[in-house]
Parts: C-alpha cells; sequence; structure tokens
C-alpha cells in the first residue's frame, strides 16, 4: 500500500527532474531575450521580430545540444521509478 509519504517523494522527485530539464533551456532563452532587449534600447530599434527569431534559435540548438543529457536524466529517473514499482504495489 501506498503511504502519503511516498506519494509525496514521488511528486517531488518528479517536480525536480521537470525542474532540472526545464531550467537550462528557460535560462538560456531568457539571457538571449535579456542582451536582445539591451540592443534593442541602444539602436531604438522596435522590431518585434528581432526578439523572438533569436530566442526560438537558441531554444532550438539548446535542445539539440542537451537531448542526449535530457533523454539520460529522463531514462535514469524511469528505470528507478520501474525498480521501485515493486514496492508501491504492496
Amino acid at each position: 500500500m501506498i503511504d502519503a509519504n511516498t506519494v509525496v517523494m514521488l511528486f517531488s522527485d518528479t517536480f525536480m527532474l521537470t525542474l532540472k530539464l526545464s531550467v537550462p533551456i528557460l535560462t538560456l532563452g531568457m539571457v538571449i531575450g535579456i542582451i536582445v532587449s539591451i540592443f534593442q534600447t541602444a539602436t531604438s530599434i522596435q522590431e518585434q521580430t528581432l526578439t523572438f527569431i533569436p530566442k526560438l534559435i537558441i531554444t532550438a540548438l539548446a535542445l539539440i545540444g542537451l537531448s542526449p543529457w535530457m533523454l539520460q536524466q529522463i531514462m535514469t529517473f524511469t528505470i528507478n521509478l520501474m525498480g521501485r514499482l515493486q514496492d508501491y504495489a504492496r
């Protein structure tokens, strides 16, 4: 039988994995957004696509570059979860 502590631990582990996987990509997008905003302010260019396109490109490159690491993290989490599945069924 699953008790409340086990459920909280599962939610906590899942939430931490989600944060671990999303923070690098969100951070890169934020940094590029700030750099482009500073550039726009300095040059008085107010083109909307100037902020969107670099963030899109950096996010895509980050996903491509980090995908092996992300997949390894997800696989490790899933293997650990399946290994403990027998304990959860009791």
